[in-house]
């Protein structure tokens, strides 16, 4: 069953997180406020990251030792280890708020981009065509919700953020 890939990954979003900071769950699941098409977006996100999660209970993982299988558990594994060290640098907050060191110097998005990264190897795992486009339309609309996310942190933290803006990229 393909839904048991997902256990590590929920054991590291939600209890590791838990752990590691007792307000980092809440400050996790907080969206940013949305306007106009964003608010289409912000939906079409709710649903597509459920859908990706349900649609995992009807798939089986092929375990066929070829590349396609290599480079999907290589995927997966990644995007686990990418999410980890996420979790453990948003547990942290810096004093100004948000974050600049660990993943977060390379990437201002380092959770979004583990979790493209783990699904991704989700896809290759399972083979599964529908799968990858559920997981097109969850990056996509998760595009619109970052836009959100990044406003509201400039009017949050104002000249700081702007400066981190242009020091370090949205994805990579």
């Amino acid at each position: 069953m393909a839904i048991l890939l997902l256990i590590p990954f929920f054991v590291v979003r939600f209890w590791l997180l838990g752990w590691l900071d007792k307000t980092g769950i809440e400050r996790a699941a907080h969206f940013a406020p949305m306007y106009g098409g964003e608010r289409i977006a912000f939906w079409a996100y709710q649903i597509s990251t459920m859908a990706l999660v349900f649609w995992m209970f009807r798939l089986k993982m092929i375990i066929e030792l070829d590349s396609l299988f290599g480079v999907g558990a290589v995927l997966y594994a990644t995007g686990l280890a990418m999410l980890a060290k996420s979790v453990i640098d948003f547990a942290a907050p810096a004093v100004n708020g948000f974050r600049k060191s660990g993943l977060y110097c390379f990437t201002r998005n380092p959770m979004y981009v583990s979790y493209f990264v783990f699904f991704l190897g989700c896809v290759l795992l399972t083979r599964s065509f529908s799968l990858f486009l559920i997981l097109l339309c969850f990056q996509v609309s998760g595009h619109w919700v970052i836009l959100a996310e990044e406003r509201w942190c400039l009017e949050q933290f104002g000249e700081p953020y702007s400066q981190y803006l242009c020091e370090t990229g949205r994805y990579l």
